[in-house]
């Protein structure tokens, strides 16, 4: 066990559109005492670290991916340096990612689609076979080595960081047995509150989780996805839910699990997640449009939102007649 404590976040991207995955990206630090996940964590890494796009050519930008985030080459570029650089730090002597399937298997052990999972979608074969595919190796390293300076500077550990990629016929599966979108999201996301419960067994976490939609009371949920511990509610607000969950052990240790609105623009850990989920669900719609596209030259990619996706529906029937797809596994029924 290190000194100071344990801040993490989770945020989805995808949760709306009709074709493609749902991604749940989450990351967890081990901050020095006195430093909270917040904006304080933002000035301590300013040598390396920015929530300002603007700032891209010198630094990794981390804030909601809403802002990181841009359909055009640069936007592309500055998602990109921020997922690998980070990731790149959590697997050590690995490196970051160097190929699509190993980012896809950033969570490999701990949660995410299984290999009958991912055979039913053939497009997850046209992952990239070598990353980045957006930005310049050299820059991506010398951006690595400043975080990795940044973090020693300040006495923070990068713990973990990852992706849970839920396709679109696992998540129908899921919404065949709950018959709602919010209860599947969260069954989801509870898969990740456990695993961290899990992987820091002596330690007090603090995690923050973006809302869920309208959702304002999770006291119940959470006692349902942590029956072996005791759940008490803090505080549920308008803008602001706060929990505790602890072990039936007196003095034993403690998650406090914050949910709030616009989470990322409060909490480093839930904005690296926000970056990282999105940067999966962008590789991922990539080896989508390339597979349908193979199949029906000329095609003209989506990203998968409603409007769009129903245009791409249209224009590509040859492309998915030929791939002989059971529906459920292209198209999301919520």
């Amino acid at each position: 066990m290190g000194a100071g404590r344990i801040f993490a976040g989770l945020d989805e991207a995808g949760l709306g559109p009709l074709l493609g995955p749902l991604t749940i990206g989450f990351s967890a630090l081990r901050l020095p005492d006195g430093c909270d996940g917040g904006s304080e964590l933002w000035k301590r890494l300013d040598s390396a670290v920015s929530d300002e796009p603007a700032k891209d050519r010198t630094h990794l930008i981390v804030a909601d991916s809403k802002v990181v985030f841009t359909r055009n080459p640069r936007g592309r570029a500055r998602l990109e340096r921020t997922a690998l650089c980070f990731l790149g730090l959590t697997r050590s002597a690995h490196g970051a990612p160097s190929n699509g399937r190993d980012l896809l298997q950033t969570l490999s052990g701990i949660v995410g689609p299984t290999t009958d999972v991912l055979a039913h979608h053939p497009w997850y074969e046209r992952l990239p076979e070598h990353l980045p595919v957006w930005t310049e190796e050299d820059l991506l390293a010398r951006l690595t080595d400043g975080l990795r300076d940044a973090l020693d500077r300040c006495d923070v550990q990068l713990l973990a960081a990852g992706v849970r990629v839920v396709p679109a016929g696992e998540l129908n599966a899921s919404y065949d047995q709950t018959q709602n979108k919010g209860l599947t999201l969260w069954l989801k996301t509870a898969d990740l509150m456990g695993w961290l419960w899990r992987a820091y067994p002596e330690e007090d976490i603090t995690l923050v989780v973006d809302r869920h939609g309208g959702r304002t009371h999770y006291g119940r949920l959470l006692a349902q996805s942590f029956p072996f511990a005791a759940v008490e509610t803090v505080d549920e607000s308008r803008g602001r839910s706060q929990y505790l969950v602890r072990e039936r052990i007196p003095g034993a240790r403690a998650m406090r699990i914050y949910f709030r609105e616009r989470a990322e623009h409060y909490s480093f850990p839930v904005a690296l997640g926000s970056c990282l989920a999105k940067y999966l669900r962008e590789i991922s719609m990539q080896a989508f449009n390339d597979y349908f596209g193979g199949l029906q030259p000329n095609l003209r990619p989506t990203a998968g939102y409603v409007t769009d996706a129903r245009r791409w529906l249209a224009d590509a029937r040859e492309a998915v007649r030929a791939a002989d797809l059971a529906p459920e596994v292209l198209i999301r029924t919520r």
